[in-house]
């Protein structure tokens, strides 16, 4: 059985530098499960978006298939569900690499996830697409290792998987990365995720938390 890892950042929030204090504790804010293939890259970013009062984010990672992430975050909802009389999670999304995992199983994956009413973050071939396009436009098709060789180079250090602080190395530069990552989809009229390369809808999942930041918070009724 693969070993799961868990991350908490409750704590630091973030950094984003808003005043927790003045936020109400009573309203535990949007909730969020993260299941990440990723037993560390992805939960250590995620991580980042808690904000107490306003984002609630349970990030885990699990370093399984995406079928078998798929199962794991459902049984993950069900859980909490009989745990505590209710779902605690408003929303559930599974992240996951195309890697080199078969075609079908990741299509299949993403179609489960979907049918059951979770929601799918997914990239090929893998996350580290996501952070290049927070400096350049890519569409053009590069193993995995190809992007942390770049990475490397945008750095100006190398790159390591298991740094907790990516987020705030990227944060000022998201909103570049969001608007790269739509054009990049929409080279895709007709998402065939397993053979899109590359392919990513991470900004979807972070888009959908930047909706309960304070400043934008009002526009989420």
């Amino acid at each position: 059985m693969a070993r799961r890892r868990k991350l908490h950042s409750h704590k630091k929030g973030g950094g984003k530098g808003y005043n927790r204090r003045s936020i109400r504790r009573r309203d535990p804010g949007e909730r969020f499960l993260i299941v990440c293939e990723g037993e560390k890259t992805e939960p250590y970013y995620f991580e980042n978006f808690h904000l107490p009062g306003l984002i609630n984010v349970d990030a885990q990672g699990y370093g399984v298939s995406p079928p078998k992430l798929v199962e794991r975050a459902l049984a993950l909802r069900r859980q909490s569900s009989r745990r505590r009389g209710r779902d605690p999670y408003d929303q559930v999304w599974c992240v996951f690499d195309k890697d080199d995992w078969n075609e079908r199983d990741f299509d299949s994956a993403i179609r489960r996830a979907e049918s059951q009413g979770l929601r799918v973050a997914y990239s090929n071939q893998a996350f580290e697409i996501w952070y290049l396009l927070h400096f350049h436009f890519y569409n053009s098709p590069m193993h995995r290792k190809d992007y942390e060789n770049k990475l490397s180079e945008l750095l100006d250090c190398p790159y390591d998987k298991s740094s907790p602080g990516m987020y705030g190395r990227l944060r000022f530069q998201q909103e570049t990365a969001i608007k790269n990552a739509r054009r990049l989809l929409a080279l895709y009229p007709n998402p065939q995720p397993a053979v899109d390369n590359p392919s990513t809808t991470v900004h979807i999942l972070v888009e959908e938390l930047n909706r309960f930041l304070p400043e934008n918070r009002r526009n989420t009724a």
